[in-house]
């Protein structure tokens, strides 16, 4: 996995379990669908196409997992950024509700694939906590909690106290708690999605970049450095990571970096202290702080950022004082790992289908949210090529690609927004 996989992968890389074996694509092949990108989306559209009886061939540029789903903080939640009752007003009504159900019970497909592929990804089903920054925070929390529960979500707003105790931390107004979420080691699962993908017959090669795509005869021929795949059908599913064919698709988004340290092993009465419940973390800040914590006891705490150039000292002088007043009980905090990646925001924080040619198709854009959106996106993807819905039965309208204005710009206002916030941000 290159580049140097301590910086873009860190803990993940050093505690997943390996990947399938895969090789390089060599020599002229045929299947009925080729599908671009091995990360979440992609593993899951072969894993379902598979088990269809369904022929299905992954071709990944670098390694299983390279891109987001193998630098993320592993929190496997229902919905997306963007208020419930929000998603029917941008939507409209039906597409809206339609997704809003899809990805509120997007959770438990991921539960149920882990569990009925015995995936060693460290699994938790506790939960997740969003908590509250202040008053401001707790106001949101509040219109959260409603628009959820009133679809019949299991959500609950915890007060300041009952908070304190879920995390072992004062420094919140309240959380909201979600018990359809939980956690996973994120690049573990992805690994496990294509293992799952390749015992159900699908064919994964890795190294293995699209360099073009084109319309023969044939059906659709994706050309590699070695060799290529012929298919009816081309599911684009490389996302923010998106390099040759169909590029639009990361031009489409906004990168916004986002790093995770990892600390040392905890001790067993610290330990005990923090997250005992196990649930995953993240704030209501505009520059928001994550936090979990893995099987070892190691705590995982991440934020906007990327770990290069001045950044990188930055961001880690902020996340240890962060850390320490999150968590005085840390005492003197040592990091055993670091990695940083890229998510990719589109304008109005939802996800896309794009249909960029009769026979080539895509779902991206998840804004941070990709594991469960991104394993039941690759799920529906599948249900379309095998009949069992159109397009009308989308969770999401058909879109032309377009690219974001002032893309570099808002991308370097990123980094520089955060670097200014966490150097001044929390000092004593």
């Amino acid at each position: 996995m290159s580049p140097d996989p301590r910086k873009t992968h860190g803990l993940w890389e050093t505690s997943a379990p390996p990947a399938p074996d895969t090789v390089m694509l060599r020599g002229e092949t045929r299947s009925e669908v080729v599908i671009v990108g091995g990360g979440y989306t992609g593993n899951s559209a072969a894993l379902h196409l598979a088990k269809r009886g369904i022929s299905a061939t992954v071709l990944e540029a670098k390694s299983i997992g390279f891109g987001g789903a193998g630098r993320n903080v592993g929190l496997v939640n229902a919905g997306m950024w963007v208020m419930p009752d929000e998603l029917p007003n941008v939507l409209g009504e039906v597409y809206g509700e339609r997704l809003l159900n899809l990805l509120g019970d997007a959770p438990s497909a991921v539960f149920e694939i882990v569990k009925t592929y015995d995936i060693d990804c460290q699994l938790q089903t506790e939960g997740t906590l969003h908590c509250a920054v202040g008053a401001a925070g707790l106001a949101e929390l509040q219109q959260r909690e409603d628009q959820w529960r009133r679809r019949g979500a299991p959500v609950r707003l915890l007060s300041r106290e009952e908070t304190a105790q879920k995390i072992g931390s004062d420094a919140y107004e309240g959380a909201l708690l979600d018990l359809r979420a939980g956690t996973i080691q994120p690049l573990a699962y992805v690994r496990g999605l294509a293992a799952a993908a390749i015992r159900e017959g699908a064919t994964i090669h890795t190294d293995s970049p699209a360099l073009s795509v084109e319309k023969t005869s044939g059906g659709w021929r994706v050309a590699t450095p070695e060799g290529s795949v012929t298919a009816d059908t081309v599911i684009m599913a490389t996302d923010a990571y998106t390099q040759g064919p169909w590029e639009i698709i990361r031009r489409e988004q906004v990168h916004l970096p986002y790093f995770n340290f990892a600390t040392r092993p905890l001790s067993d009465n610290v330990r005990a202290s923090i997250l005992p419940g196990r649930e995953g973390c993240w704030d209501t800040k505009e520059v928001l702080s994550s936090f979990r914590m893995d099987r070892m006891g190691r705590l995982i705490f991440g934020s906007v950022g990327a770990l290069s150039g001045a950044g990188e000292i930055i961001h880690k002088g902020w996340a240890r004082r962060a850390l320490h007043r999150l968590f005085p009980q840390l005492g003197d905090i040592a990091f055993e790992a670091e990695w940083y990646g890229q998510i990719g925001m589109t304008d109005d924080n939802l996800p896309r289908f794009h249909k960029f040619a009769d026979g080539v198709i895509g779902i991206s854009g998840y804004n941070g949210r990709g594991i469960a959106p991104g394993t039941v996106m690759g799920r529906t993807l599948a249900q379309l090529v095998a009949g069992e819905m159109t397009e009308a039965d989308l969770p999401l309208p058909v879109t032309d690609a377009r690219e974001a204005a002032l893309r570099p710009f808002k991308e370097a206002f990123y980094e520089i927004g955060a670097q200014a916030a966490h150097l001044a941000g929390a000092r004593f």
